[in-house]
């Protein structure tokens, strides 16, 4: 079976190089909007997350973070919807366009929501107000309005956190951005069904993870996302095109927990570091890290897959960069969130008036 998976990948790849070989202008094209796509993401990703943040007091952004995750998971599952009702798995030479015109609808209704609903002066106005009102802001800051520089220990910590980004990102994009292709031509199963269970176990868990991280700290609750990341990996390794595809729904349930965990309190972690006006410089660095990981995930991935066999080498590179970001982010020793003090937080709820 696995002789024929591999003579099926064979025969498509030859067939997209002599199409591609017949039909050169499209593929330039293809890339000259492929690189204005990936422009378009840049330049409004970054402010758009910053938004939580400069909205948000720090403590409480680990849970506003679940649910921006949450609805972008919705989002995910949505699409997904989408490739099975355009029926875009096992079809490598279908028309995409109507699929494509689905998805661009969804994001311009998206855009018309955000411009009509989004306060973005008025809520960070608020977030001022509170942060002053709950004793949020450090007394250096406070006395003399000037933004403190990071410390020798903190710039250490983010610098570890952002490298932990790197690596989890290059090892769960490598599974991400591949199990399409791993799925339909290796193991033989429907990976859209597969995808929407994984994201559906990161829906359930975003909110109590955000809860958790409250209660127990984000660097805990990250280092407890990894191992189940790390772990689902790890059993994948040993699911072959013999056994059935329900084994894998639990291995994905797990990885979609286990990302929902780390997705939720990493970029709070970054932004907890930031002083003043910051946020926005930031919430740059930690997606610097995430997408340049994206980028590099791939191409060093499928380089591996040529060399030793995408059956040995697919799940086993993602298990070893997650499990190397354990490592990484075991020594961070900052970006946890500032409790609000009860006694403080009370004194401001005015409840005497």
């Amino acid at each position: 079976m696995l002789a024929n998976a591999n003579s099926l990948i064979s025969t498509i790849q030859q067939d997209v190089l002599n199409m591609t070989l017949n039909n050169i202008w499209v593929i330039i094209t293809f890339i000259a909007i492929l690189l204005i796509v990936l422009i378009a993401m840049a330049t409004f990703r970054s402010p758009a997350v910053a938004l939580m943040p400069d909205v948000t007091v720090k403590p409480l952004r680990s849970k506003a973070n679940a649910i921006i995750n949450l609805v972008g998971t919705v989002g995910g599952i949505l699409v997904l919807v989408l490739g099975k009702a355009f029926k875009t798995s096992g079809h490598p030479y279908m028309k995409y366009t109507w699929y494509i015109i689905a998805v661009a609808a969804i994001m311009l209704v998206g855009l018309i929501v955000f411009i009509f609903t989004v306060k973005e002066r008025k809520w960070a106005a608020e977030m001022e107000e509170d942060t002053v009102r709950l004793g949020l802001v450090e007394k250096a800051e406070e006395e003399t309005g000037e933004k403190r520089k990071l410390s020798r220990p903190e710039l250490r910590s983010l610098l570890l956190i952002l490298a932990s980004v790197a690596l989890w990102y290059i090892g769960y994009n490598s599974i991400k951005s591949k199990y399409s292709v791993y799925a339909t031509n290796i193991l033989g199963f429907d990976y859209n069904f597969t995808l929407m269970i994984a994201q559906a176990a990161a829906i359930v868990s975003y909110i109590p993870v955000g809860i958790i991280a409250s209660k127990i700290g984000r660097r805990k609750t990250i280092l407890a996302g990894v191992l189940m990341l790390t772990t689902a990996f790890f059993i994948g390794n040993f699911i072959t095109p013999s056994i059935s595809e329900f084994v894998m729904y639990p291995v994905f349930i797990l990885a979609g927990m286990g990302w929902a965990t780390i997705n939720v309190n990493s970029f709070p972690m970054v932004v907890e570091l930031a002083r003043g006006g910051d946020v926005g410089k930031y919430t740059g660095y930690y997606y610097t890290a995430s997408m340049s990981a994206q980028i590099v995930a791939p191409i060093l991935s499928g380089l591996l897959y040529d060399l030793v066999g995408m059956r040995y080498m697919f799940f086993a590179f993602g298990t070893l960069f997650v499990a190397l970001s354990f490592v990484t982010m075991f020594f961070v020793r900052h970006g946890d969130s500032k409790n609000i003090e009860k006694k403080s937080a009370l004194e401001h709820l005015d409840v005497d008036d």
